[in-house]
């Protein structure tokens, strides 16, 4: 297969997997998987919003780093996780729209440092509004050298 692309099987896979953990509680949906580059959405609820009624930071902070760490996950092999080393976001204007896009891209495809772009949308009355932009430092580990420790189970 030539490096530039990717079977619907993995797209298929990448899809899925975005959506699992926290970012499912956050409402973060994929919706497009390329190599080098994933995008997704989320409709924004009341609980994505902060005390002046924008949607909160955080939200398009943690939207920002997870799509590029998907963008990044397509151009690595099966077997390899993707991890965050740095990320810096720049908050261009606020964001009170119905629903957010991020698009991400590769814009550095190292084999073990790979840098990403992400640009995060407001979508109001159907017009898009840039209005974050993060590049994110990613790291590219074989998935047998992630040691995991398992959390205490909590009590109740």
């Amino acid at each position: 297969m030539p490096s530039h692309e990717i079977t619907p099987a993995r797209v298929s896979f990448l899809k899925d997997d975005y959506e699992r953990g926290f970012i499912r509680f956050c409402g973060l949906r994929a919706v497009d998987a390329e190599w080098g580059s994933f995008a997704s959405t989320v409709s924004i609820q009341l609980e994505h919003r902060q005390q002046d009624g924008f949607i909160h930071a955080g939200v398009m902070a943690t939207m920002a780093d997870h799509t590029a760490g998907y963008s990044a996950f397509t151009i690595v092999p099966e077997g390899v996780q993707i991890l965050t080393i740095e990320f810096k976001i720049n908050f261009l204007r606020p964001a009170f729209g119905e629903a957010l896009i991020c698009r991400s891209r590769v814009i550095r495809e190292g084999r073990q440092v790979i840098v990403s772009e992400s640009e995060v949308f407001d979508v109001r009355e159907k017009s898009e509004t840039l209005v974050a932009k993060a590049t994110v430092t990613l790291m590219a580990v074989p998935q047998e050298r992630l040691s995991r420790d398992e959390p205490a189970a909590s009590s109740s």
